[in-house]
């Protein structure tokens, strides 16, 4: 008889097949699975390796000012989709200020510090070595906006504004009209501005950034040290081998005649704006502001500027913004020019901007050049043209200007003192004004910066051979897209290779 409880456990336990192909099988296909899923793994890998290669090449590519697509597509892009000029140039602002806060902004990567290939440009003005000489002209970022955004692009000046001391509209709108054939622009903003205050608060807050992401701390205090130079750069650039220009003007409703109110208008300006600039430009050349280029003449610029740079050496900080002058390409005769170089040197103004757009339309478009009939149009409106014809005036204009300012001021003459008196002057006498004038034009020689027609890198030589310290561009930058900077400073790079 068996046993019950034996019975139960052979029922239970499974059975085994005594197959060997079963067993394989079996083997096998545990195998593959364990094949497929490291296959899944590897490709996954792969796809996600490719992933992030090509986000970094695309953000390599995209960021960098060198790409072919800023000026080939974004461009046209724009002028495309947006017809009106000025719309454009907001939009492009919007999105650039955009890009910089969260890092994916163009930056100039070919001129780096330690650039084997590249041809030294540095140049040194007022006594800080500039990393190059180009800058961007006022009109690029009226409100101080994108400063940290353009000077990545690679230049070392730039310029905001213009700013006036109340907020004001500017003209009615269209007021920006493009001449594609010339790559010129016509415009009669007139200034349009949020006003000092406005800027004041902008600048402000991107100091105290600045100051706190560089362990300087928070607040007003913070601040200050930036500002004193505890930072070891520039307080209006934030960046070495780079300066901050400010440029000031008058209110449109401010009448041109009363001196004293168009001074307290730039006053006003420069006490609020001067503790943030490393250069402040007096815009006394607008040509779509009334009564504004009245002001170029010898008595009410120098009173003008007389109180600019009082109020500049008054603001409290441990270096002082130096002072420059924007001038018309318009005043051109020999008695204007003088006129303003007076002023210049009774003033104490550090240097001119040599010059703005221009009112006049002659000799702009070259002979043999025929222009469409909708160009013919809009080269009629009115408002100040800038583009490539402007160069040859600007290049004129930027050797007279430095030859006048090399000369100084007029000698002072004094009355000749009588033999009756037994008065007789010595040699030393006679030479004593020479000597100081002398040493004046050699200590403090005035600085030229040149803006108007410069496109590339070989017209940028001409002018800065003729004199200038810095070329800066506008138009050129809204026709070449952010590439501009870059492709000016490798062509003049290569242009001093050759030699």
């Amino acid at each position: 008889m068996s046993n019950p409880l034996l019975r139960t456990l052979r029922a239970s336990r499974p059975i085994l097949s005594s197959s060997p192909s079963r067993i394989s099988a079996t083997r096998f296909a545990s195998t593959n699975t364990e094949t497929a899923t490291i296959l899944t793994r590897s490709k996954n890998i792969l796809f996600g390796t490719s992933i992030a290669l090509s986000l970094g090449f695309g953000y390599l590519y995209i960021t960098d000012t060198r790409a072919s697509i800023h000026q080939w597509l974004v461009v046209p892009a724009l002028r495309a989709i947006y017809p009106d000029a000025e719309e454009a140039h907001h939009v492009g602002t919007k999105a650039l200020k955009t890009l910089y806060s969260f890092g994916l902004h163009p930056r100039d990567r070919s001129f780096r510090n330690g650039a084997t290939d590249k041809a030294d440009l540095s140049v040194e003005v007022w006594g800080h070595k500039l990393q190059n000489p180009i800058g961007t002209s006022a009109g690029i970022d009226k409100l101080a906006e994108v400063p940290d955004a353009l000077f990545a692009m690679g230049p070392a000046i730039v310029e905001v504004g213009g700013c006036t001391p109340l907020a004001q509209e500017g003209n009615p709108k269209p007021r920006v009209f493009r001449i594609p054939s010339q790559k010129a622009l016509i415009n009669r903003y007139g200034l349009n501005s949020k006003g000092a205050d406005d800027m004041a608060m902008r600048l402000r807050e991107r100091v105290r950034l600045y100051a706190y992401q560089n362990g300087l701390g928070v607040g007003e205090d913070a601040e200050r040290k930036v500002l004193n130079g505890e930072a070891g750069v520039p307080p209006g650039s934030l960046v070495e081998g780079k300066l901050l220009a400010v440029q000031v003007a008058k209110n449109k409703d401010t009448q041109g005649d009363d001196i004293e109110a168009v001074k307290r208008d730039y006053v006003y300006c420069v006490e609020r704006l001067a503790p943030y600039a490393d250069i402040l430009v007096v815009n006394v050349s607008s040509p779509n502001t009334p009564g504004l280029r009245t002001l170029q003449k010898v008595e009410p610029l120098t009173r003008i500027l007389e109180g600019v740079v009082g109020a500049a050496k008054s603001v409290d900080r441990k270096t002082k913004p130096r002072v420059m002058v924007k001038v018309s390409p318009d005043e051109d005769q020999d008695e204007q020019l003088e006129g303003i170089v007076e002023a210049i040197c009774k003033s104490g103004v550090d240097g001119v901007i040599v010059g703005n757009t221009t009112n006049r339309r002659d000799k702009l478009i070259p002979d043999g050049i025929k222009i469409s009939a909708r160009e013919s149009r809009i080269l009629e409106e009115q408002g100040g043209f800038s583009g490539p014809p402007m160069f040859e005036r600007t290049l004129s204009l930027v050797k007279r200007y430095r030859a006048l300012l090399d000369q100084g001021p007029p000698p002072q003459e004094t009355p000749a003192k009588s033999d009756d008196d037994g008065l007789v002057p010595t040699i030393a006498e006679k030479t004593k004004s020479l000597t100081s004038h002398n040493e004046l034009k050699n200590n403090d020689q005035k600085v030229v910066f040149a803006t108007g027609g410069i496109t590339n890198g070989k017209q940028a030589l001409e002018i800065l051979n003729a004199g200038a310290s810095v070329a800066q561009v506008y138009t050129a930058l809204v026709y070449g897209g952010v590439g501009t900077i870059t492709r000016i400073k490798n062509e003049m790079s290569n242009e001093i290779s050759k030699k």
